[in-house]
């Protein structure tokens, strides 16, 4: 198994907000319009379930498969040319702040992860960065 991780980024909402928010899906419709149009097109979402294309990649699908309350929400792949399962972490850390961690588990050949060790973890941040700036 490999492992990627993003950097632990601070929001300035409560664990239990920011939890509320992350753990239904179709809360999401207001942050499509944060997301890069040159990199994810086709994003559809359901309480459960998150598809999208990335190119050069294809279409992923996500589905939740484990709701730890206010503390972590856990995705596996349903449909991806490379499955892996994504963690979204969060500790509270004031009354009104706490933070968040994304990872990234995938089986990967060793050829394979050379090809994609940068681009995941540039997603992976980049997919940090926008959860710890949109409003909750």
């Amino acid at each position: 198994m490999t492992q990627f991780e993003s950097s632990i980024k601070v929001i300035p909402y409560a664990q239990k907000r920011v939890y509320s928010k992350l753990s239904d899906l179709s809360n999401l419709e207001g942050v499509k319009d944060r997301l890069p149009a040159d990199k994810i097109q086709d994003m559809s979402f359901d309480s459960d379930s998150l598809s999208f294309s990335v190119s050069p990649v294809g279409k992923i699908t996500l589905r939740i498969c484990e709701r730890e309350p206010e503390k972590c929400i856990k995705f596996e792949t349903t449909k991806s040319p490379l499955p892996f399962n994504l963690w979204i972490q969060l500790v509270s850390t004031a009354e009104e702040e706490c933070k968040i961690k994304l990872t990234i588990k995938a089986d990967v050949n060793p050829f394979i992860k050379g090809m994609i060790q940068k681009p995941l973890q540039e997603g992976l941040e980049k997919m940090a960065e926008m959860l710890s700036s949109i409003p909750y």
